[in-house]
């Protein structure tokens, strides 16, 4: 559960760990042996079980690629609304495409953003009935025109790289490397949230609300120049997430919450603008596999016998989840369109 940790959140340098992915050594029973891998998965364990949050640097994903999706992303919202509404999410196009201020809802009440809304585009009855909901492929804008291609590219390496901290964490919980992929991740989805928090000219205007993330992983590239992304400690306070330039901001999902067996408490965050400028987030959420059983894995449940922590025990089906939350938080959408 996340301690009182202050005044900032903790910051890992990844790159020993990928270093050693990349040399198709994850499997190397000596792993471990490595002193900067080892170091990593400590720094992993620690932010995990204290933070649930933490910034990720040393990711290898270029600084300028990740400031070219924000500045493109800033050019798509600055477009009249007619324009963003081309590509307009209803329930006919599997929930992507462009929601205005007021579509979404966290825990019931609205949030102040906009966005587009993408997700891992799959084949037409791969899922089933659960799958139907979100078939469809993902809108992307005619303006900027080169968006689609950047952000294709952007997926794929934030796929890699959220593959690649997975298996730290499988490690910092006491797991092989692969222990979360086959069934579980071997084929994971993804979510994409690319969103617009305005400016405003009055304090505290919830651009999010409250909420933790309920997937596996979510990397977070969010404007250098504006603090808005607040995550609440034990003691009940909301701690900001300053933007360190260049770094991604990962947290843990529910997902994972329940896979670990609750080693690992997903943490509420939220999001307050107090800036009259824009500021754009690219929220990235890797996921398990749409059809995944999700529950605790049995190494975990063997690794923390008796442990209260048990308690977290829930199965639920990956996708049946998903569509839930989508149908529930776009319960409205209607009246928007």
């Amino acid at each position: 559960m996340a301690t009182n940790f202050k005044p900032h959140l903790p910051i890992i340098d990844i790159s020993p760990l990928l270093v050693k992915c990349a040399a198709c050594k994850c499997d190397d029973p000596d792993m471990m042996d490595d002193t900067g891998v080892a170091k990593v998965v400590r720094k992993l364990d620690r932010a995990c079980r204290d933070v649930g949050f933490f910034y990720v640097i040393g990711h290898g994903i270029s600084e300028s690629l990740m400031r070219k999706v924000k500045e493109m992303t800033h050019r798509f919202f600055e477009l009249p609304y007619e324009e963003k509404l081309k590509i307009k999410i209803t329930p006919a196009a599997g929930y992507r495409g462009y929601q205005k201020i007021g579509v979404n809802y966290t825990s019931g009440k609205q949030d102040f953003h906009e966005a587009i809304d993408c997700y891992r585009e799959f084949k037409q009855g791969k899922y089933g009935e659960t799958g139907k909901v979100l078939e469809g492929l993902n809108q992307w804008p005619e303006n900027p025109q080169e968006y689609k291609g950047l952000m294709d590219e952007y997926i794929n390496l934030c796929t890699d790289l959220s593959r690649n901290i997975l298996r730290g964490i499988s490690l910092a919980l006491g797991g092989s490397p692969y222990e979360f992929e086959g069934e579980m991740v071997g084929d994971p989805f993804w979510v994409m949230r690319i969103i617009g928090y305005p400016g405003v000219n009055q304090e505290n205007v919830i651009g999010c609300g409250a909420h933790t993330d309920y997937g596996l992983l979510t990397l977070i590239n969010q404007d250098d120049d504006k603090t808005a992304l607040q995550v609440k400690n034990l003691a009940g306070d909301w701690v900001s997430a300053i933007p360190i330039p260049g770094s991604f901001i990962c947290n843990i999902g529910d997902m994972l919450k329940i896979l670990s067996n609750g080693v690992y408490e997903s943490t509420l965050h939220r999001v307050i603008n107090n800036s009259p400028l824009c500021r754009v987030c690219i929220a990235f959420f890797y996921e398990t596999n749409f059809d995944a059983m999700v529950e605790p894995l049995d190494v975990f449940k063997e690794k923390y016998p008796g442990d209260k922590r048990s308690e977290v025990s829930k199965r639920v089906v990956y996708g049946e989840h998903l569509v839930s939350k989508v149908q529930t938080t776009f319960a409205n959408l209607l009246e928007y369109s």
